[in-house]
């Protein structure tokens, strides 16, 4: 006699079968459609019902059969995502925040960090992501450095996020120039007479931004313009320049491109004896946990990546449910940063230095 949950044929006596939808359905006292639109996230089932069909499928371990699944409806239920450093903060948190958008649809990302900002790596790291069959792609700061514009060839729906200056594809962009004017023109008004910067790395199109914004609004201002000094997103590069600024009694307020290079320049002015505010305002960029924690604590300005990160998988998945041919048109969805004064930043020192 055959064992109950076992599937005959050779090579499978005596394995246990894996539980199907019909196996569900009866824990939970459902049809199997039911079940299928639990699986499938859509949301015509009553919030009792869902939870008993969730129940029951945790009590059974079931797992949904995606490969079935992408047969039947034609995808993969998979998006890609494309950067190109994720050791830097905002790239590495616009990530995160992707991947809890994407799984909240009921979706799963895989990722791949093209090894350069050139038109072969990026065409290398789309390619991968597409033999592993994914049904749209989000790119993270697409600069392409060996050419004027980034492509994807295929037709795939595409977001950007953060980096396309052409707006040849649907984009979701944090408004840097708010975000650094707000901190240049914070310092400004605390009677700073100018605002240094310490800008981010060129070859990143969030950082050139910055630093546009912070020399137009001091230009605006009538502000003289100081000499634009350029780190790496470091901590180390905001230390080694923050010793050059350190040494001149001149400089009073500095906007960072971001909270760690922030954080290395107030270790340079405490080591050269300059207190932070009294002596020198420091304002950063990005809104890092830390930051609360600085000592002093580091006034910046606040990136919302969640949002970033919902509207890109919002956009993406627009795209991806239109019929072919029927896509809708290009958009550009501009997300406003938060200036958040903390207590780095205070009035500018009364000394004649201001």
């Amino acid at each position: 006699m055959e064992r109950r949950g076992t599937t005959p044929g050779d090579g499978t006596r005596g394995r246990q079968r894996p539980p199907s939808q019909a196996d569900v359905a009866a824990l939970a006292g459902v049809s199997s459609q039911t079940v299928s639109r639990v699986a499938n996230h859509r949301s015509n089932v009553e919030p009792e019902t869902r939870e008993r069909v969730l129940s029951a499928m945790r009590m059974l371990g079931y797992q949904r059969n995606s490969a079935a699944r992408a047969l039947t409806l034609g995808r993969f239920h998979v998006l890609g995502v494309v950067t190109f450093d994720l050791a830097a903060q905002g790239n590495a948190r616009t990530l995160a925040a992707i991947s809890h958008a994407a799984q909240a649809a009921g979706y799963s990302v895989n990722v791949v960090c093209a090894e350069a900002q050139t038109e072969d790596a990026v065409q290398q790291a789309v390619r991968q992501l597409t033999e592993q069959a994914v049904d749209g792609l989000v790119v993270v700061e697409a600069q392409i450095l060996d050419r004027r514009g980034f492509t994807v060839s295929g037709g795939i729906p595409v977001v950007v996020a953060d980096g396309d200056p052409e707006r040849r594809f649907h984009s979701v962009d944090t408004d840097q120039a708010y975000g650094a004017s707000a901190a240049t023109r914070h310092l400004l008004g605390l009677g700073h007479r100018t605002v240094w910067h310490i800008g981010g790395p060129q070859d990143s199109y969030a950082a050139r931004r910055r630093a546009a914004a912070w020399h137009t609004t001091l230009k605006d201002a009538g502000a003289p313009v100081p000499p634009l000094a350029l780190g790496d997103w470091t901590a180390a590069s905001g230390y080694e320049i923050g010793k050059e600024l350190a040494a001149r009694p001149d400089v009073t307020a500095v906007f960072a491109a971001n909270d760690h290079m922030a954080l290395g320049l107030m270790l340079a002015l405490r080591d050269a004896g300059r207190r932070v505010p009294e002596d020198v305002s420091v304002v950063g960029f990005d809104d890092v946990p830390e930051s609360a924690y600085f000592a002093p604590p580091l006034s910046t300005v606040r990136q919302d990546f969640e949002e970033v990160g919902r509207q890109c998988v919002a956009l993406l998945l627009d795209q991806i449910d239109s019929p072919a041919g029927e896509r809708p048109a290009t958009r550009l969805i501009s997300v406003t940063p938060e200036l958040v004064v903390r207590a780095s930043s205070a009035r500018a020192p009364q000394d004649g230095n201001a």
